[in-house]
């Protein structure tokens, strides 16, 4: 099976920054997109002004810089210019991307504070080529800057040859990555605030090559207002796993006004962990968020995969599709209330409709928002072989389920016992289990047994 799917995105004319008439003109063009209208071969998701230039130039090329960036094996090229991903929900622009090793997630949420005019409601992607990036590099603070996110002014070009075609390579990681992340995002915490000066003193300590100490494991603990590294977690620390991955922060320090830790909780003898990296800017925001290692990809770590398990989640999250409307801000309790579903099925049809890359989760809101990435849906199984294995087995009659909390699943010449634990998880006898501890979710065997329990309850 190929990790990759060419994905043509066609754009009206290269993005770039115009500065021969007086003003400066960004325009960003966008490709195939989807819209509360439909989809639409090339969406206007804005047009007004940048109220801090500097910042926003700066933090477009810090997503940029991380869809470039292969972090974990920097001698390999990485997947060149992938183009971020735009989202428009009505308050704010969020501009998304992954690294290609796909360990780090990069969104710039443009909240309404910081631009000046109409934001409209839509995903797609944003043509960032190279011109622009160096264009972008020599904005400084000054005069508000006239941003278009879309085609402008079409009429008085000849299109004909201004038309840019860009086959790209789209990743399925990414596509996965997009899932993973809000599912992993959502079950973080505040850990850590500190000023602007403490965020450059530390992030300017760190070091910014992938040596093999800095792909290792660190902790960063919060104490007076300042940080410090330790290499041992504890209650209120964060991981910082592969510490050359916030590289792309340096880009706004000048600008920034605070630096946000996140992270799950942490405890004497936790393995390693994701973790969230938030700088504030004046009307934005840039987060990071790393995977627990620096060779370990979100787009593996299998948290979709209960949810994706249990059988009325893909009619819930039909239901839930229809009531969804580009909100910046998920409500839980209302959607609860207008789907008549309990809040934990909410919450699995959202994981559910993430597959798709329809859901985010934003740390500074705690709260997952809306999107729509303009791919073909239905990747379910493609994107998760153990929930497809796990299906098989149970079709295959490989489960046999013993009262209690005990199953056995036939696979292979192999029987593998599997048990439910006190904390609601699956555990089993099996390699994958004995490697990770379920901390890369649930193995094929455990999925089956959750799969046929299910049914089992279903049929009573």
């Amino acid at each position: 099976m190929s990790s990759t799917a060419t994905h043509s995105l066609t754009y009206l004319r290269p993005s770039g920054l115009d500065r021969s008439g007086g003003r400066d003109l960004l325009g960003l063009q966008t490709s195939g997109g989807r819209t509360p209208g439909g989809d639409v071969a090339n969406p206007t998701f804005f047009q007004g002004f940048l109220k801090d230039p500097a910042v926003a130039a700066a933090g477009l090329l810090a997503v940029a810089d991380v869809a470039a960036a292969r972090y974990y094996d920097p001698r390999r090229t990485g997947s060149g210019l992938l183009d971020p991903v735009v989202t428009g929900n009505g308050d704010r622009l969020r501009f998304e991307s992954f690294s290609a090793c796909c360990g780090v997630h990069a969104r710039l949420d443009v909240l309404d504070s910081g631009l000046d005019g109409e934001i409209g409601h839509g995903t797609t992607n944003v043509d960032v080529n190279t011109p622009l990036r160096d264009a972008l590099n020599g904005v400084t603070a000054g005069d508000p800057l006239h941003l278009t996110v879309g085609p402008q002014e079409l009429a008085v070009a000849t299109l004909g040859d201004r038309v840019v075609e860009k086959k790209v390579p789209l990743p399925d990681r990414w596509l996965r990555g997009f899932a993973e992340t809000q599912v992993i995002a959502a079950g973080f915490e505040l850990r850590a605030e500190v000023s602007a000066a403490e965020a450059v003193r530390f992030l300017r300590s760190l070091p910014r090559s992938g040596g093999n100490a800095a792909r290792g494991g660190q902790w960063v603990a919060a104490a007076g207002g300042r940080l410090r590294l330790t290499s041992r977690p504890a209650a209120g620390t964060v991981c910082l796993p592969g510490p050359q991955r916030l590289a792309a922060l340096h880009r706004v320090l000048r600008q920034a006004d605070s630096l946000r830790l996140y992270g799950p909780p942490a405890a004497p003898g936790s393995g390693l962990l994701a973790s969230a990296w938030e700088i504030g800017l004046p009307g934005t925001r840039l987060t990071l968020t790393l995977s627990p290692e620096t060779g370990r990809g979100f787009s593996g770590e299998g948290t979709v995969l209960n949810a994706l398990a249990d059988a009325e989640t893909e009619s819930d999250a039909e239901l839930l599709s229809v009531l969804l409307a580009w909100d910046p801000r998920i409500d839980l309790g209302l959607l609860a209330a207008q789907s008549g579903l309990a809040v934990e099925r909410v919450r699995s049809a959202l994981t559910r409709l993430g597959v798709d890359g329809r859901i985010g989760y934003d740390l500074a809101e705690a709260a997952h928002y809306h999107r729509e990435l303009p791919y073909a849906t239905g990747r379910v199984e493609r994107h998760n072989p153990r929930l497809k294995a796990a299906r098989e087995l149970v079709a295959a009659g490989a489960v046999r389920l013993e009262p209690g909390e005990m199953a056995d699943v036939v696979s292979g010449s192999f029987v593998h016992r599997v048990r439910l634990a006190a904390n609601g998880a699956f555990q089993c006898t099996c390699d994958w289990w004995a490697g990770t501890g379920g901390g890369r979710g649930p193995c094929r065997h455990a999925l089956a047994v959750r799969i046929a329990r299910n049914g089992a309850t279903a049929a009573l």
